[in-house]
């Protein structure tokens, strides 16, 4: 499964991952994952959960953005869920590159891990295509 965190900035998207990775942690089996661009949330994450820092890997592509997913996958196998925090941060993603990005990983047919990408967009910003992979979070909560 596949899901764009959509808000506008200061709506809580970052907080919304954060959240989300800490209570699955204590809810599931497998093992969590939480990519992001700098270490700001070290504190706040689970002991537990996996923190990487994506710009250690220098991404730049949407290309080496799929491939560091795709390894992530192949080196764990239970890796129940992924949450990246702000990778639009240095990477440059349109909405377009959302639609090639979540063919790519559909076809990887991930049975068995949840994959959970904030963007840096709402949810009219968004097309028709992705509307099923998008939940947008809001100030009000």
């Amino acid at each position: 499964m596949i899901k764009y965190i959509l808000g506008v900035k200061g709506a809580g998207k970052t907080k919304w991952l954060i959240d989300h990775a800490n209570a699955d942690h204590e809810g599931g089996n497998g093992n969590i994952a939480f990519v992001e661009v700098d270490d700001d949330h070290i504190f706040s994450l689970d002991y537990n959960v996996r923190l990487i820092n994506a710009t250690n890997y220098n991404l730049k592509t949407l290309d080496e953005f799929y491939g560091f997913i795709c390894g992530m996958l192949a080196m764990d196998y239970d890796l129940e869920k992924i949450y990246v925090d702000g990778i639009y941060k240095i990477i440059d993603l349109s909405v377009e590159d959302l639609e090639n990005l979540t063919k790519r990983l559909e076809a990887l047919n991930l049975e068995n891990c949840e994959l959970y990408i904030n963007v840096d967009f709402v949810e009219d910003d968004i097309s028709d295509s992705l509307k099923d992979y998008v939940e947008e979070v809001s100030l009000e909560g």
